[in-house]
Formats: structure tokens, sequence, C-alpha cells
């Protein structure tokens, strides 16, 4: 299981229905995208944090660890906005207000990165996909992602048996050795990737299977004080953002 997936497991919001969290943290997403960079942004931002490590109880090495990749891209997305290429300063110049359009790209995309993660470190994976069903989403398309949900955990476990079991055997002490261990990793993990889908296939036949996933869901039902709270605070943020847009700009 993934860290993310553990954390969203042992969350204190484990219990909640999906919607709520989802009104959050997706709402959160939003106000990142469509407020001003500057505050907007970065009020929502300071807000997610707050929630995370909050009421969410999520811990902040946990936080970082999930947090760096994506943020990672949003780096690396901000950095071309620097410089310009061609133009009479060179092939390769500052671009004229590059670094603020740079900084307010990582803004936006950094705090709606955390607006995602919140809803992600409080909903797990199998609480969220039966439930798209009743939403109206079809059920063989929410049947697919299931399984491929449950059968990447068994992928990553082979994949990391194999890569042990190369290690011990020196499968990476020279270059030449690392990309034949690569290799035979691909293949190997290949190879287990079909014999386990047909495996499961043969299970599934044997118990019956008629085309639909039949799971035990968490009985939830959505808040109406949290939902409405989630509102309030949404529109607080989109109020200080549009008074406070003026003196601070």
């Amino acid at each position: 299981m993934l860290p993310i997936d553990a954390a969203a497991h042992s969350s204190r919001w484990r219990r909640r229905h999906p919607v709520d969290k989802a009104v959050l943290g997706l709402g959160l997403t939003v106000l990142a995208v469509a407020l001003p960079p500057w505050p907007g942004a970065a009020l929502v931002l300071l807000t997610a944090l707050a929630v995370l490590l909050g009421p969410a109880g999520v811990p902040g090495r946990r936080l970082w660890r999930a947090y760096r990749v994506p943020l990672g891209f949003c780096v690396t997305g901000a950095l071309p906005l620097l410089v310009r290429v061609g133009g009479p300063g060179g092939f390769v110049s500052w671009a004229d207000g590059g670094p603020l359009r740079a900084g307010e790209l990582l803004l936006r995309t950094s705090a709606a990165s955390l607006g995602v993660l919140l809803f992600a470190f409080t909903t797990p994976m199998s609480d969220l996909l039966p439930r798209l069903v009743r939403a109206g989403v079809p059920a063989p398309l929410v049947d697919v992602a299931l399984v491929t949900y449950r059968m990447s955990f068994l992928l990553l476990d082979s994949v990391r048996r194999i890569g042990d079991a190369q290690a011990a055997r020196l499968g990476h002490t020279t270059r030449a050795a690392t990309w034949r261990s690569l290799g035979g990793l691909g293949a190997t993990a290949f190879v287990r990737s079909f014999d386990r889908a047909a495996r499961l296939q043969a299970g599934l036949a044997g118990r019956g299977y008629d085309g639909t996933l039949r799971v035990l869901v968490p009985e939830a039902r959505i808040s109406v004080r949290f939902t409405v709270m989630s509102l309030a605070l949404l529109a607080a943020l989109a109020a200080l953002t549009l008074v406070l847009e003026r003196p601070l700009s």
C-alpha cells in the first residue's frame, strides 16, 4: 500500500462521506485556480496547510513526502516563464515580467495541489470508487478502475521483490549489470502481471462473476454541518481575497 493510501485509511476523517471532503478539498482547488494568485492562492495555500496539519491530522513529514512530487512539477512548469528564446536580447534572455508570472503560476499550482492532497489524504480509493456508480459513472468503468487500483499494489510488490532478489545476486554492481537487471525486471513483471490477471479472471469466473463486482462499502452519511462549514470557509476565502486584492496589489 502506498503511504498516501495508508494515511487515508488511518485519517481522522476516514468515516466521513467522500462528498464532505470533496466539497472542502476540491473547493480549495477551484478557488486556487479561479481567484487572483495574490493574495487568493496564497490564502488558499495557508488554509489547506492549516486544515491538513490541524483538523485532518496529517503528519507533517508524510505530507511533505507526498507534496514534494507535485511541487517539483510546479517549479519545473514555472521556470520556463523566466526566460525568452530569441528577440533583441539574444538567443536566450530574461523574459519581461517573467518572475511575476512564474511566481503567480507557482502559487496557483502549489495551492491547488494541496487541495487535491487534502482529499487524497482523507479519502481511501476503496471508499470512493464504489460510490461513483451511485453518482452515475458506468459500473464496468468503475470495476476496471477498482481492479486496476488493487492490482497496482500487487505489481509494485512484485517489482520490489524482484529488485531485492537482483540486488542480492549482485545485479547492480556495474552499469552493464544494472541494465541487464532492469531488462529482466521489466520482462518478469510483465509475465507476472499477465499471470495474475489470468488467475484473477479464473477466480472471478469460479465465483459466478456476472459483470459487476460487489464490494462492501462503509456506511457514511453526508454531514450537512460539515458541508455548510466548508462552504462558509470557501466563501470567506473568496471574500477576503476580494477585500485584500486592491491594498496588496
